[in-house]
Protein backbone atom coordinates (compact mmCIF):
# COMPACT_ATOMS: atom_id res chain seq x y z
CA UNK A 1 0.00 0.00 0.00
CA UNK A 2 1.34 3.25 -0.62
CA UNK A 3 0.45 5.98 1.54
CA UNK A 4 0.33 9.94 2.29
CA UNK A 5 -0.01 11.03 5.91
CA UNK A 6 -0.70 14.74 6.16
CA UNK A 7 -1.29 16.86 9.02
CA UNK A 8 -0.22 20.04 10.29
CA UNK A 9 3.47 20.63 12.39
CA UNK A 10 2.99 18.89 16.13
CA UNK A 11 -0.58 16.65 14.82
CA UNK A 12 1.65 13.77 15.74
CA UNK A 13 2.14 11.92 11.89
CA UNK A 14 6.16 10.85 12.94
CA UNK A 15 4.21 8.32 15.43
CA UNK A 16 1.45 7.04 13.45
CA UNK A 17 3.72 6.76 10.37
CA UNK A 18 6.11 4.43 12.89
CA UNK A 19 2.78 2.37 13.81
CA UNK A 20 1.87 2.06 10.07
CA UNK A 21 5.09 1.12 9.22
CA UNK A 22 5.36 -1.93 11.92
CA UNK A 23 1.50 -3.03 10.94
CA UNK A 24 2.15 -3.03 7.24
CA UNK A 25 5.80 -3.53 7.15
CA UNK A 26 6.59 -0.85 5.04
CA UNK A 27 9.30 1.99 5.27
CA UNK A 28 8.88 5.63 6.09
CA UNK A 29 9.47 8.01 3.69
CA UNK A 30 10.67 11.51 5.88
CA UNK A 31 11.85 14.35 3.11
CA UNK A 32 14.02 15.70 5.18
CA UNK A 33 15.91 12.08 6.52
CA UNK A 34 16.36 11.36 3.02
CA UNK A 35 18.16 14.33 2.28
CA UNK A 36 20.15 14.29 5.39
CA UNK A 37 20.79 10.94 4.47
CA UNK A 38 21.59 12.10 0.98
CA UNK A 39 24.18 14.87 1.86
CA UNK A 40 26.08 11.86 4.35
CA UNK A 41 26.15 9.76 1.29
CA UNK A 42 27.59 12.60 -0.62
CA UNK A 43 25.12 11.51 -3.63
CA UNK A 44 24.60 13.92 -6.73
CA UNK A 45 21.01 14.86 -5.83
CA UNK A 46 22.92 15.46 -2.17
CA UNK A 47 25.35 17.60 -2.92
CA UNK A 48 22.75 19.50 -5.03
CA UNK A 49 20.95 20.12 -1.89
CA UNK A 50 23.72 20.76 -0.04
CA UNK A 51 24.73 23.61 -2.53
CA UNK A 52 21.02 25.26 -2.06
CA UNK A 53 21.05 24.52 2.10
CA UNK A 54 24.59 26.10 1.97
CA UNK A 55 23.16 29.58 0.15
CA UNK A 56 20.49 29.62 3.22
CA UNK A 57 17.98 28.70 0.13
CA UNK A 58 15.09 26.72 0.21
CA UNK A 59 15.98 23.20 -1.55
CA UNK A 60 13.83 23.53 -5.12
CA UNK A 61 11.35 21.18 -5.70
CA UNK A 62 12.34 19.74 -8.35
CA UNK A 63 15.90 18.65 -7.01
CA UNK A 64 13.48 16.91 -3.69
CA UNK A 65 11.37 15.36 -6.23
CA UNK A 66 14.43 13.21 -8.19
CA UNK A 67 15.48 12.94 -4.19
CA UNK A 68 12.15 11.39 -3.63
CA UNK A 69 12.42 9.63 -6.76
CA UNK A 70 15.69 8.13 -6.23
CA UNK A 71 14.44 6.87 -2.86
CA UNK A 72 11.13 5.20 -4.46
CA UNK A 73 13.32 2.84 -6.43
CA UNK A 74 14.51 1.09 -3.75
CA UNK A 75 13.89 -2.31 -3.40
CA UNK A 76 12.36 -1.60 0.10
CA UNK A 77 9.51 0.51 -1.12
CA UNK A 78 8.19 -2.15 -3.81
CA UNK A 79 5.76 -3.48 -1.38
CA UNK A 80 4.38 -0.46 -0.69
CA UNK A 81 5.59 3.44 1.27
CA UNK A 82 4.16 5.54 3.22
CA UNK A 83 5.26 9.92 2.85
CA UNK A 84 5.54 11.64 5.48
CA UNK A 85 5.93 15.64 4.69
CA UNK A 86 6.05 14.95 0.76
CA UNK A 87 3.78 16.75 -0.63
CA UNK A 88 3.69 19.80 1.17
CA UNK A 89 2.19 21.72 -2.02
CA UNK A 90 -0.21 20.93 -4.27
CA UNK A 91 2.44 21.64 -7.18
CA UNK A 92 4.69 18.83 -5.66
CA UNK A 93 1.49 16.68 -5.64
CA UNK A 94 0.95 17.13 -9.23
CA UNK A 95 4.47 16.89 -9.62
CA UNK A 96 4.22 12.96 -7.70
CA UNK A 97 1.18 12.44 -10.34
CA UNK A 98 3.70 13.34 -13.16
CA UNK A 99 5.73 10.62 -12.08
CA UNK A 100 3.59 8.07 -12.19
CA UNK A 101 3.71 7.29 -8.45
CA UNK A 102 0.21 5.56 -7.94
CA UNK A 103 -1.00 6.26 -4.44
CA UNK A 104 -3.25 4.22 -2.43
CA UNK A 105 -4.71 6.24 -0.10
CA UNK A 106 -4.09 9.85 1.81
CA UNK A 107 -4.63 9.71 5.52
CA UNK A 108 -4.76 13.62 7.34
CA UNK A 109 -4.45 13.37 11.39
CA UNK A 110 -6.64 16.61 12.09
CA UNK A 111 -5.84 18.22 15.24
CA UNK A 112 -7.71 22.23 16.17
CA UNK A 113 -4.39 24.70 16.08
CA UNK A 114 -5.15 25.64 19.99
CA UNK A 115 -4.32 21.84 20.65
CA UNK A 116 -1.29 21.80 18.84
CA UNK A 117 -0.20 25.21 20.30
CA UNK A 118 -0.76 23.73 23.75
CA UNK A 119 0.86 20.36 22.89
CA UNK A 120 3.81 21.70 21.74
CA UNK A 121 4.50 25.40 23.61
CA UNK A 122 3.93 23.02 26.85
CA UNK A 123 7.12 20.48 25.95
CA UNK A 124 10.12 20.88 27.65
CA UNK A 125 14.00 19.14 26.83
CA UNK A 126 16.67 18.19 29.00
CA UNK A 127 19.83 20.07 27.51
CA UNK A 128 21.78 17.12 28.95
CA UNK A 129 20.47 14.01 28.01
CA UNK A 130 17.59 15.13 25.62
CA UNK A 131 15.01 13.49 27.91
CA UNK A 132 10.91 14.98 27.18
CA UNK A 133 8.86 16.52 29.26
CA UNK A 134 5.41 18.22 29.55
CA UNK A 135 4.09 21.04 31.83
CA UNK A 136 0.86 19.77 31.78
CA UNK A 137 0.63 16.22 29.76
CA UNK A 138 4.18 14.54 31.41
CA UNK A 139 6.15 17.06 34.12
CA UNK A 140 9.14 16.22 35.82
CA UNK A 141 9.06 15.55 39.42
CA UNK A 142 11.47 18.90 39.96
CA UNK A 143 9.99 21.67 37.62
CA UNK A 144 12.88 22.64 35.36
CA UNK A 145 15.28 19.72 36.68
CA UNK A 146 15.40 16.35 34.17
CA UNK A 147 14.35 12.99 36.22
CA UNK A 148 16.96 11.09 34.54
CA UNK A 149 19.89 13.33 35.21
CA UNK A 150 19.43 16.32 37.10
CA UNK A 151 19.99 18.71 33.50
CA UNK A 152 17.97 22.30 33.21
CA UNK A 153 15.00 21.32 31.16
CA UNK A 154 14.10 24.27 28.62
CA UNK A 155 11.39 25.38 25.93
CA UNK A 156 12.86 24.52 22.53
CA UNK A 157 12.98 27.44 20.28
CA UNK A 158 10.42 25.34 17.92
CA UNK A 159 8.27 25.21 20.58
CA UNK A 160 7.95 28.55 20.88
CA UNK A 161 4.63 29.89 20.40
CA UNK A 162 5.65 32.99 17.96
CA UNK A 163 7.53 29.96 16.42
CA UNK A 164 4.59 27.66 16.22
CA UNK A 165 2.08 29.79 14.91
CA UNK A 166 4.56 30.84 11.58
CA UNK A 167 4.55 27.06 11.03
CA UNK A 168 1.05 26.55 10.99
CA UNK A 169 0.08 30.02 9.02
CA UNK A 170 2.42 28.25 6.70
CA UNK A 171 0.84 24.84 6.39
CA UNK A 172 -2.55 26.34 6.47
CA UNK A 173 -1.32 28.79 3.20
CA UNK A 174 0.89 25.75 1.44
CA UNK A 175 -0.27 22.38 2.60
CA UNK A 176 -3.89 22.48 3.51
CA UNK A 177 -5.23 22.87 0.13
CA UNK A 178 -3.62 19.00 -0.44
CA UNK A 179 -6.73 18.07 1.29
CA UNK A 180 -9.04 19.11 -1.60
CA UNK A 181 -6.70 18.07 -3.74
CA UNK A 182 -7.16 14.43 -2.94
CA UNK A 183 -10.51 14.57 -1.68
CA UNK A 184 -11.00 15.08 -5.51
CA UNK A 185 -9.82 11.73 -5.60
CA UNK A 186 -11.90 10.27 -3.42
CA UNK A 187 -8.22 8.94 -1.30
CA UNK A 188 -8.53 11.32 1.29
CA UNK A 189 -9.42 9.88 4.32
CA UNK A 190 -9.46 11.61 7.56
CA UNK A 191 -8.63 10.73 11.64
CA UNK A 192 -9.08 13.31 13.74
CA UNK A 193 -6.38 13.37 16.64
CA UNK A 194 -7.21 12.39 20.20
CA UNK A 195 -5.96 13.15 23.71
CA UNK A 196 -4.39 9.98 23.86
CA UNK A 197 -1.57 8.71 21.14
CA UNK A 198 -3.38 4.89 21.53
CA UNK A 199 -6.69 6.68 20.78
CA UNK A 200 -5.31 8.12 17.61
CA UNK A 201 -3.35 5.20 16.39
CA UNK A 202 -7.00 3.11 16.96
CA UNK A 203 -8.52 5.24 13.89
CA UNK A 204 -5.57 5.78 12.04
CA UNK A 205 -5.46 1.63 11.54
CA UNK A 206 -9.23 1.62 11.22
CA UNK A 207 -8.69 3.82 8.42
CA UNK A 208 -6.06 1.79 6.84
CA UNK A 209 -8.63 -0.93 6.31
CA UNK A 210 -11.30 1.69 5.03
Amino acid sequence: MNLILLGAPGAGKGTQAEVICDHLNIPAISTGNIIREALKNGTELGLKAKSYMDSGALVPDEVVIDIIKERLSKDDCQNGFILDGFPRTVPQAEALDAMGVKIDKVIDIEVADEKIMKRLSGRRVCQECGASYHIDYKPSKVEGKCDKCNGETVLRKDDHPDTIKERLEVYHEQTEPLKDYYAKTGKLTIVEGQEEVKDTTALTLKALEA
